[in-house]
This record gives structure tokens, sequence and C-alpha cells, in this order.
């Protein structure tokens, strides 16, 4: 109820871009939500095997991480607004087209394109919220972000896996549930675009941001040397530009990394829960759900822990926290165990993401954030498209229960690997950082 309170405050203090670019991402998400809980379902359902729901995530995975990269250039250049809006309704047209195509090869261009457009929307909202928003507000208005999109996704999983089940107990077929409830999906996303339109331009919103910035109290000196910099020559030292090298290089290391390991594990846990534990749709769609929640929680949670043992620690806890639950995921053979340890893992594991993008865009220069986050985004979304066969060959090769515990394994080794690079690549931030001091983490 504290957290309500505060949120409903702070809205008000927020900027008005701010607000219609969290309307627009709720109804985004939703549609997302769909897709993430019953697409994989639905091309099994029309005869597929596990190869071929791996190599869609992958051929998706590989569309949008191709993108990531131009996308980030042109957000740093060009307005952020309309390629949001393009992103909006690009990618629920081809989400709506997914709903309805049948053959391999259209499942597999209708990936490739909804893949190349969803890298719009995922490149473009952190720098554009860093741009719209002052210093001191960043770390919470990053957290309620993530949560938000999570909070979305759970309505959208959890009314998905509803309606699919409900229009097969009145008697309509599985295919057709399941596209139905994708086609609602893909309307929602569609339709996402329209609070943009609403959005003030993007360059001007820099400009107020970055006097909004020079006029607030925060200490973050490197974000007082990019505003000063701005306001003169435009010239860039030579050293303002390695270091942002070295951060976004470190950044995006730390990101290959959990890309890896996720796409083992995270594009099939509802294939997971089916296949181990045959439970349905509405089943899979309410813990995929509740998974959700519990990290809107943790997120909530992860600013004032930030607060407390510093941000770099922070993130380093949270990812090293995860593992055992993620391993007795994988290797138990009791639905309320696996349940439990997914719920867990699941909070745990995303609660250090708002951390994360906080830590980048407050030591990247304001110039180089869209090609930051591209470049993170893009190691990310490598890590899945890779490991997309790999992940169908383990289950193919070595059935349910060893396949799946394979890949559960191997994906904590990579996030402890992970974890450790991340503590040492950037202990000296975690020694400069005094937490409690800034009012962002309050």
């Amino acid at each position: 109820m504290h957290l309500l309170h505060r949120f409903k405050s702070e809205i008000k203090d927020w900027h008005p871009n701010i607000r219609l670019f969290f309307l627009s991402n709720l109804l985004y998400q939703f549609g997302s939500g769909m897709f993430t809980v019953l697409y994989n379902l639905y091309i099994q359902s029309l005869g597929y095997n596990q190869e071929m729901n791996g190599s869609i995530v992958s051929i998706q995975s590989l569309a949008t991480a191709l993108m990531f990269i131009p996308i980030g250039l042109m957000g740093d250049r060009f307005s952020r607004k309309h390629i949001l809006i393009v992103g909006a309704m690009m990618t629920g047209l081809f989400f709506t087209g997914r709903s309805f195509v049948t053959s391999e090869g259209a499942l597999q261009l209708f990936a490739i394109g909804s893949g190349l457009f969803i890298s719009f929307y995922q490149v473009i909202a952190i720098p554009f919220l860093a741009a719209n928003t002052r210093i001191d507000q960043r770390l919470r208005l990053f957290s309620y972000h993530a949560s938000m999109v999570l909070a979305a996704q759970v309505i959208g999983s959890i009314g998905g896996g509803m309606w699919a089940d409900w229009m097969q107990q009145w008697g309509f077929e599985k295919i057709t549930s399941l596209q139905t409830s994708l086609m609602i999906g893909g309307i929602a996303t569609l339709v996402s675009f329209i609070p943009l339109l609403f959005v003030k331009d993007s360059k001007q919103d820099v400009v107020a941001a970055k006097t909004s910035l020079s006029n607030s109290s925060a200490s973050n000196v490197n974000e007082k040397h990019t505003a000063a910099a701005a306001q003169g020559s435009g010239q860039e030292s030579r050293e303002s530009k390695r270091r942002d090298v070295v951060l976004i290089a470190k950044f995006t290391f730390a990101q290959v990394l959990i890309g890896l390991g996720s796409g083992l594990v995270v594009p099939y846990l509802n294939l997971y829960f089916t296949d181990r534990f045959e439970i349905s749709l509405t089943g899979v769609g309410f813990l995929v759900s509740l998974g959700q929640v519990m990290t809107i929680i943790s997120m909530l949670i992860g600013p004032s822990l930030a607060a407390k043992v510093g941000q770099v620690r922070a993130v380093f806890f949270f990812q090293l926290l995860s593992l055992p639950f993620l391993l007795l995921t994988g290797f138990t053979t009791l639905f309320v165990v696996a349940a439990i340890s997914f719920l867990f893992r699941q909070a745990l594991m995303n609660a250090a993401n708002p951390i994360q993008s906080a830590l980048m865009v407050e030591r990247v220069s304001d110039k180089r954030r869209g090609i930051a986050n591209s470049c993170t985004q893009t190691a990310f979304m490598l890590g899945w498209a890779s490991m997309g066969t790999v992940q169908s060959g383990l289950i193919t090769t070595y059935g349910t229960y060893w396949g799946y515990a394979i890949t559960f394994t191997i994906t904590g080794m990579l996030y402890v690997t992970a974890a450790v690079c991340y503590y040492y690549m950037f202990r000296d931030i975690q020694r400069k950082e005094k937490p409690a001091h800034s009012p962002s983490m309050s």
C-alpha cells in the first residue's frame, strides 16, 4: 500500500510524455504477453515438433538483434517518437498476421517481420525515458517501467490462456481458440501507437530534459559533464569517447552471457511445464503470470536494496541468489517444487534489470545512450538466437527430463559467470558508490 501511494504521488511529477508512453506500453505489453505464453503452444498444436519452435525463436531473435544497432543509431539522431510509433504499428500488424498463418515458410517469414520491429520498442524505451526524466527520478522510474511491463504481460498471459481454454470448452478447436487469443493480442499491440501520437517530439524532450537536469540537485558527475559539454561547442573529448566505449563493451559482455543462458530456458518455460507436468493452458498462463507478479514486487524492492548495498552489489546478489532455484526447477519431478522454484528464480533474476539500466544511462553520455542500449540488447538477443537449436537438440536427444535438466544446468553456469564478471568489471563503480546518497534510491 505504501508503494502504491508513493507511485500515485510520483505520477503527478512525471513529464506528460512519460505518462503517454506508459499508457502505450500497457497495450503493447498486453499483446506481447499473449504471444509469450501461447505462440509456441500454437506452433505445437499445428503439428510441428520441438525443432520448429526452436527455429522460430532463433529466427525472430536474430532478426531483432540485427536491427538493434541501426535503431540505436537512429534513436540518437532522429525523433524517438516516430520510431516508437512505427515499431508499435508494424509489430501489431505482424503479430496479427502470425495469428493465422500455418505453413512453415509463412511462420518463419512473419517471425522475421515481427522480430525486426520488436527491436524499435526494446531499444528506444530506455533512452526515451531517460531523456524525459530527471536524474533523481531515474532508478525509481525504471523500476516502475519494468514492473509495469510485467504487469501488462501478466494480464495478457492470464487472459490469453483463459480465453483459449474457455473457447475449447465452448466447443471450438484448439487451433481456433489459440488463433483468436493471438489475434486479440496482435490488435492490442497495434493500437498501442495511438497514445504516442500525442507525445511531443523527442528532440524537444531531450532539450527540456537537459534543462531540468541542469537545475536538479543530483550529484552524478558524469551527467553534469555531459550537460556542460552539450552546451559548449559540441566537441567531445577523446577521453569521454573512450570511457563510453569501454563502459558499453563491459555492459555488452555481461549481457552476452545472460542472453546465452536465458535463451536456453526462458522461451520454453511454458513447454517445460506442459511437457513435464501436463498442466492446462490456463495453468501455464497463471503460473507464468504469477512469476511476473513476483518479479514486479522484487523490482519495486530493488531500489531500496541498491540504496543500502550499492547498485553493482545489488545486481550481483540478485543474480547469484537465483541459481539454487534455477537448478531446483530443472531437476525436480514435483510440480509444487518446480512452481515455487520457478517463481523465486524469475523474481530474483529479473529484479536486477532496472538497476542495470539505471547504471548504464547514468554513466554513458546522452549522445550514446541509444547505441549503448542497442549493443546490450543485441548481445542478449544473439544469445536467444544462437540457443534455440541447441535447446531443441538437447530435448530431442535426451528427452523431457534430462534434456531440460541439462539446459537448466548450463543456464545456471552462464548466470554465475555473468554475475561474477559483472561485479569485477564494475567494482570500481561499487567502491565509488555512496549508498543512500542519491534521492532516486531513497
